[in-house]
């Protein structure tokens, strides 16, 4: 299985990957419900047939119907994603990568408080694990 950061997804198959996500496995038919203006039955097989083979997904055969689940949690999926984005992008700047995250976005007094926290626990060299 490739390194879900390598591999490219289109829009449809990140939606799908979405799909997925929520509700942890997925039918064709689970995928048409969701999925917003949904492309033929076949389509969406294609498509769940290409994120199995890019690494993203397997399957499993109940009945008739094959029943597709992601083969990482979602959280080692974003971590991969979110290094590639890190490495494309920034430069590999952790700097530059969360001077841009804070910078779009919206955080509570309680958020800036944690990442203050996590600030100071690596300037000490006591992070916890993740």
């Amino acid at each position: 299985m490739e390194d879900y950061g390598t591999v490219k997804l289109s829009r449809r198959e990140q939606q799908i990957m979405d799909i997925v996500y929520q509700r942890g496995r997925v039918s064709v038919a689970d995928v048409l419900k969701d999925l917003p203006d949904p492309p033929s039955y076949s389509a969406v097989r294609a498509l769940l047939r290409i994120l199995e083979e890019k690494g993203y997904l397997t399957h499993e055969k109940k009945g008739r119907r094959y029943i597709y689940h992601p083969t990482q949690s979602r959280h080692l999926a974003g971590r991969s994603a979110l290094k590639q984005i890190f490495q494309t992008f920034f430069d590999k700047s952790i700097e530059k990568t969360v001077m841009t995250l804070i910078s779009d976005a919206d955080l509570s007094d309680e958020e800036l408080d944690r990442l203050s926290q996590r600030i100071e626990q690596a300037k000490s060299g006591s992070m916890p694990s993740q």
